[in-house]
């Protein structure tokens, strides 16, 4: 249960007393970091898990494999804890935030489409499950509180870069839930003094991303249609663009943002590449790294999908200078090496074929 009552003051007094031992400056500095990472069996959380440990944090990881796979966290075995559990359980957020220097929140509910179709879940996973985490991070005296949000909080404006300072306009109830999620952040910064940063990811893609989810993205579904022979589905005309972004950048940011000084922090920032790239653009540069049979294929048409918006270009002028980011693999090189991985890793496992219906979002 929440701290509640006349106990209230005296563990607010321990609170502040753990923060105090835990935020004497840089993470990095004396002892081994423990670090959470929640939704750490999914495709970013694995990335992040995976840089952490060989970096040699103590990495404790926290899913409730509803969208997360195990097969991905296999090789983390003995080197990072796993806890198998649901951020709207309060109880497990507690256990899985006590003793943390760091948590670095990733579990959620993604996908536009997912959201259309039962709000209620996405609001309740992705808005109460990360105010959970804040309330059992601030409880166990957790001072660094890291969320992953996403570009989809800007809608569809007309303005073509967007800045952080844009009036938010989502079209989803994914995006909207991001939002909301988002804004306890800030709240926790300057009404409880957590250092909490929100990063807005841009169409993220890389290893492991899972091509044979219902609701896979675009990358990993092109990827997968390919490989096999078969035509992806494009849902619009293919001019709609995105900044796509190579899941190392990501986790680069995700690393800043643990140690980012606080005045920094209550902020939310854009994680991308600062390039505009079109959804046929993305088609073709995956089909010619493929080569060979790959370039005769052609994409299926289909309409618009709701909730779907048109441009998602970052201006990343903020977080490079709040967070000292800089992306670290361009469009062209990540490309490259998505797709040879996922060549790599089919031709090991003989993955079934993917109908290769894109989701952007």
């Amino acid at each position: 249960m929440p701290i509640i009552g006349k106990s209230y003051k005296l563990q607010m007094d321990l609170v502040a007393m753990a923060r105090e031992q835990r935020s004497s400056g840089d993470l990095r500095e004396g002892l081994v970091v423990k670090i959470l990472v929640t939704g750490g069996a999914g495709f970013i959380g694995s990335n992040i898990a995976r840089q952490l440990l060989a970096r040699g944090d103590e990495v404790h990881i926290l899913d409730d494999f509803s969208t997360g796979r195990r097969e991905i966290i296999d090789e983390f075995r003995g080197s990072a804890r796993t806890i198998e559990g649901d951020i709207r359980d309060l109880d497990a957020c507690r256990a899985a935030c006590k003793g943390m220097d760091a948590i670095l929140h990733l579990a959620a509910l993604g996908s536009v489409p997912r959201s259309m179709e039962d709000p209620v879940t996405t609001h309740a996973v992705n808005v109460t499950g990360s105010l959970n985490m804040l309330l059992m991070a601030r409880e166990c005296g957790v001072d660094r509180f890291v969320m992953a949000s996403s570009s989809s909080v800007y809608g569809d404006t007309a303005v073509r870069e967007k800045s952080e300072d844009l009036a938010s306009a989502p079209l989803s109830p994914y995006a909207s839930s991001k939002l909301a999620a988002e804004s306890y952040t800030k709240v926790f910064k300057h009404a409880y003094g957590m250092n909490t940063v929100a990063l807005r990811y841009f169409n993220v893609f890389g290893p492991y991303q899972d091509p044979q989810s219902q609701y896979a993205a675009v990358v990993p579904l092109f990827a997968s249609a390919l490989i096999a022979g078969s035509s992806p589905t494009i849902f619009g005309d293919g001019g709609q663009t995105r900044d796509f972004t190579y899941v190392d950048n990501v986790v680069s940011a995700n690393l800043l943002a643990l140690e980012c000084p606080p005045e920094s922090c209550g902020e939310a920032y854009n994680v991308a590449c600062g390039q505009s790239v079109s959804v046929k653009e993305l088609f073709e540069a995956m089909r010619q790294r493929l080569g060979g049979a790959a370039v005769a294929i052609e994409p299926r048409y289909e309409p618009p999908r709701k909730g779907d918006v048109r441009d998602s270009l970052a201006s990343i002028a903020k977080v490079r200078e709040g967070l000292r980011y800089e992306p670290l693999v361009s469009f062209e090189e990540g490309i490259a090496r998505t797709v040879d991985w996922y060549v790599e890793t089919t031709s090991a496992t003989s993955q079934p074929r993917s109908s290769g219906a894109a989701k952007l979002a």
